[in-house]
């Protein structure tokens, strides 16, 4: 944190020129970054709803939330922890021309990824509220979490970042590996499935994932079903996890630190 806060004003320049060569060159730009996953979300709610007929399943939630709204209220904090894992985990390969600069801190590398993956979710927010007000949700104070879910979403994969991506430099097949896991994971997390359909042993072992509480949580947070403090037991968990493995990424990438020049 002490790296992030000290270098703030390079990482938000260099995340912004990060977003926006992704699209350069295109004649819509950066417009196309906003147009996926609006598409997605539709797909997944013309296919699942309206054709297979699947929206809720059983649960206390079956009929008080449109299944459109509880789709993408899963699918939101998902997609920015999809693309800040898969281009903080290549962030090292990305910058090797700053990698191989000795006066440069290279540990602000995966943070640039991940704030980059940061302007697309903001958008992807205004969506979900949005499509909330259409559904009648209105603003409330419980919206208010939905920042503290997005920053649980930055700590998590951003420690998981650290790890990939200093693994990435000396395992380059890693990068297809976290491909297929994310499209594991994206079915074993409850995003397009209701948690509440399962019986309590399956969802325990369900909620050992992590993205369970945000995905939870955003839900919550739009419907103005709980604060976060309630689920005690949830949040001490959660943050449990999220700052072992930010611990343990942090010291993997420096133990691996002094021989990322010499291998790229």
């Amino acid at each position: 944190m002490k790296d992030i806060w000290k270098n703030r004003k390079l990482i938000w320049t260099l995340a912004k020129n990060d977003f926006k060569e992704r699209y350069a060159g295109s004649y819509l730009g950066a417009v196309w970054a906003m147009v996926q996953p609006v598409i997605t979300v539709a797909m997944y709610y013309v296919v699942f709803d309206l054709i297979m007929g699947a929206g809720l399943q059983s649960g206390p939630r079956a009929t008080t939330m449109p299944y459109v709204l509880f789709l993408t209220a899963g699918l939101v904090p998902w997609f920015f922890f999809s693309e800040a894992l898969t281009h903080g985990t290549s962030s090292l390969i990305r910058y090797t021309y700053l990698v191989k600069k000795v006066v440069f801190n290279v540990s602000v590398l995966p943070v640039i990824k991940v704030v980059a993956a940061l302007f697309i979710h903001v958008f992807f927010m205004a969506v979900l509220m949005v499509m909330a007000c259409v559904y009648h949700y209105y603003p409330s104070f419980y919206w208010l979490q939905l920042f503290y879910y997005s920053f649980c979403t930055f700590v998590l994969v951003l420690g998981i970042s650290y790890i990939t991506s200093a693994v990435m430099v000396f395992f380059r097949d890693l990068a297809q590996i976290i491909a297929i896991i994310l499209q594991l994971g994206m079915w074993a997390t409850p995003i397009l499935w209701n948690i509440d359909s399962i019986g309590p042993t399956a969802r325990l072992i369900v909620s050992i994932n992590p993205l369970v509480y945000v995905v939870t949580g955003y839900r919550n947070a739009v419907c103005s079903s709980g604060v976060f403090w309630e689920d005690i037991a949830g949040t001490a968990y959660f943050w449990a996890i999220s700052l072992l493995i930010l611990f343990v990424g942090k010291r993997i990438f420096e133990k691996l630190k002094p021989h990322f020049a010499d291998v790229l």
